[in-house]
This record gives C-alpha cells, sequence and structure tokens, in this order.
C-alpha cells in the first residue's frame, strides 16, 4: 500500500484531439506548484493524474493546498494505491474505515466503486455489496446509509486500485498558459484582482500594470497591490507588475480637460499604456474588472468610449456581476481583505463631483487634442517598474 493524491480534471476531457496537450500543459502546472515540497512522480493514467510521493518526509498536506489551486483541477483525494486483487482490496477499505470509525467516531457509511479495469471478474455493484457486508460484520456501531452516509468509501479498479473517503473541490478551469498571455489593469480595489483571477481560470496567463500617482498615493497603496499580487499568484503562477508612474498624466488631464470627463479620458490613457505594455510582453488582450453601470465610466458610451482607445480585445470577465457576486467571489479566492484595506488608488484622486455617464466620443477625442500625451506616455511606459512576483 502506498498513499498518494488523486487528481481530476473535467471540461479538457471533451477538448478531443487536441486532448493531449491540454493534459501536458495541466500535468507540467501540477509539477511547478509542487516541486518545492518533495520529491515525487506526476503521472497521467485513464482520464486521471497521481501523484506519487518518492521520500519519507513529502509534505503531503501542503501539496494538496497547492494542487486544488491548480486551474483546470476539479477535485483531489489522497488515495491508497494497492494492487488490483480482491482480497487486497476488501483488506485494505476495512482498514480505512475503521481508522476513520476510530478518529471521527462516522457511524454510518456506504461503499461506492468505479470498475475503470474490465478484465476484473467482479462488477461494481457486487464489489460494493461484498466489501461493504465485510465493513458491516467487522465494525461495531457501524451501520449502512445510502442517502446521507457520515463517509463514503470510494473504490476505484483500475491498472491498480484506490480506495479514499474525501474528495477535496479545486476550482477546475483550463490550464494556466493554454490560452495565451493578457495584461490586467490591476487596481488596490475589490473587483480587478477578481476579473484577473477568472481570467486565469480559462488558462489565461496574467501580466499586471498598476497607475500609480505619488505623492497623491502612498506606499502603502503601492504595497497593498504587490499584496494582491501575491494572492493572485497563488493561482496564476508568476505575475509580471508592472508599476506605471501616472502623476504627470493626471495632473495634464485635471489642467487642461472638464471636469466630467477627467475619469473616462484617464481611463482612455491608462488603457493606451496597457496597450502598449501587453504588445511589449507578448500579450494579446487586455483585462479590466469594469462591471456594467457600477459607476458613472462604466455604463455603454463610457465603456465604448473607454475601448476606442485601443487597437486590441478587452475582456471585462465581472461585465453581467453585480458588487455582490464580485464580493463573494473575493472572499472565495481570499483577495477581499487586502481590497478594502483604506488606502487610495490613482482612480480616487482629482475626482469629478459631477461625471459624465453617457459621454460623446467625438468631445472626448476634443478635449485630448489639448495635450499632447505621446511624451507624457512614452516617459511613463519607459520609467515603469517592474517587480516579479512568484507563488
Amino acid at each position: 500500500m502506498k498513499k498518494i493524491i488523486l487528481v481530476r480534471y473535467g471540461e479538457i476531457i471533451l477538448k478531443g484531439l487536441n486532448r493531449p496537450v491540454f493534459e501536458e500543459k495541466l500535468v507540467g502546472n501540477i509539477k511547478k506548484a509542487i516541486y518545492k515540497f518533495g520529491k515525487s512522480k506526476v503521472l497521467k493514467s485513464q482520464g486521471r493524474i497521481y501523484i506519487e510521493p518518492e521520500e519519507e518526509n513529502y509534505d503531503f498536506d501542503m501539496v494538496l493546498h497547492k494542487v486544488i489551486k491548480v486551474f483546470g483541477v476539479v477535485s483531489v483525494s489522497p488515495v491508497w494505491k494497492i494492487d488490483t486483487d480482491y482480497e487486497q482490496i476488501k483488506a485494505y477499505s476495512f482498514k480505512m474505515a475503521s481508522e476513520l470509525v476510530n478518529q471521527k467516531r462516522y457511524k454510518t457509511f456506504k461503499v461506492e466503486t468505479k470498475r475503470g479495469n474490465k478484465r476484473f471478474p467482479m462488477q461494481s455493484p457486487e464489489i460494493c455489496n461484498d466489501v461493504g457486508g465485510y465493513i458491516l460484520e467487522n465494525i461495531p456501531g457501524l451501520s449502512v446509509d445510502v442517502h446521507s452516509p457520515d463517509f463514503i468509501m470510494y473504490i476505484e479498479v483500475r491498472e491498480n486500485s484506490y480506495i479514499y473517503s474525501e474528495t477535496i473541490k479545486g476550482h477546475g478551469g483550463m490550464p494556466l498558459g493554454s490560452n495565451g498571455k493578457a495584461v490586467l489593469l490591476l487596481s488596490g480595489g475589490i473587483d480587478s484582482p477578481v476579473a484577473g483571477w477568472m481570467m486565469g481560470k480559462r488558462g489565461v496567463e496574467i501580466e499586471a500594470v498598476h497607475f500609480y500617482s505619488y505623492p497623491y498615493t502612498s506606499e502603502r497603496a503601492k504595497q497593498k497591490v504587490i499584496d494582491l499580487a501575491q494572492i493572485l499568484s497563488g493561482f496564476c503562477g508568476k505575475i509580471h507588475l508592472h508599476i506605471v508612474p501616472f502623476t504627470e498624466i493626471q495632473l495634464a488631464i485635471n489642467d487642461n480637460c472638464p471636469e466630467e470627463q477627467l475619469t473616462i479620458i484617464m481611463r482612455r490613457i491608462m488603457m493606451k499604456i496597457a496597450e502598449q505594455i501587453a504588445r511589449n510582453s507578448n500579450s494579446m488582450a487586455l483585462i479590466t474588472g469594469e462591471s456594467m453601470g457600477q459607476v458613472a465610466s462604466q455604463t455603454m458610451h463610457g465603456l465604448y468610449c473607454t475601448d476606442s482607445a485601443v487597437n486590441m480585445p478587452v475582456f471585462r470577465p465581472l461585465i453581467g456581476m453585480d458588487k455582490v457576486e464580485v464580493v463573494d467571489m473575493a472572499r472565495k479566492i481570499d483577495t477581499f481583505e487586502t481590497s478594502i484595506l483604506p488606502y487610495e488608488d490613482c482612480c480616487t484622486v482629482f475626482v469629478a463631483k459631477h461625471p459624465q455617464t453617457k459621454p460623446k466620443l467625438d468631445k472626448i477625442l476634443l478635449s485630448e487634442s489639448k495635450v499632447d500625451f505621446e511624451p507624457l506616455i512614452k516617459t511613463a511606459v519607459e520609467t515603469t517598474e517592474v517587480i516579479v512576483i512568484k507563488p
């Protein structure tokens, strides 16, 4: 008997002839996530991935914690791997059931079997009935409950057999890096980290850009964004965080453009800078945390004006979500408590009292033309600080 980790994946199975490409990407991402915690083999077989420790002091719990954060993983289970021999299946099922009853005082159970090895002489119902009966006869006080048992004894009969009782949910999705790379406009708020996480879940590798308006925003505000990127890296792997000096541009907008247009023009310049960073990093799109109608600049008219500033796709995964849904997601991925720290970002500097909700693109372009933004953008891109965030 050997204790290993069983990893399940979901929609990758539907990828037809391209399936092996996605499977290999997922295996590679799992290896990257766990290599620090001990020597192991990561093997793929029959629609499953198995992590087999190769040393005694393997950090089993930490590996479980890391694997469930790997996009593409639907669930994991700590399992006992044994030979596909019925006497061993029965003996180790009894052993695991006994340990669970003794440790957790469970009173009810049931057995579920998957028979992937069709050469095995017993069918799944036979295995369930016989193993369940053996456990029932030999563990006093334990009874069968097929509807809501305290624990389920799972048996998978394949080339080897696997026995387990615990299933830990992952996040599913697609393997990170299987769908290109995009640049996330990362503020210090609640929305943009969630947007980055959601695109990472769809296999998109993330770069991040943050606009920093010192001294109007503090070093603590900058550190808050670094901390958010650090949390995201636990899911999205290594992230290059581009810290763009934005003060001179904001002052130029504030001094030369109508107050009611400040936010839209600021967003357009942000998009232009993010687009340059995206092209320099071989990224194919931008990602924002905007949600339809959430603030004045996120109306249909405002988003149209913003998008017209760039010539690459802009992904907005939160577009149809309300704030409660976004907050729930932020709590789920552990960014919420950091996002609500009271350190202002550049979007709160020079805020218009009455921003336009239905801006006209021709009028926005006319106001923009009063400032020569090109040298300001060039300087901002050239003086950007890049911080490498590792999980």
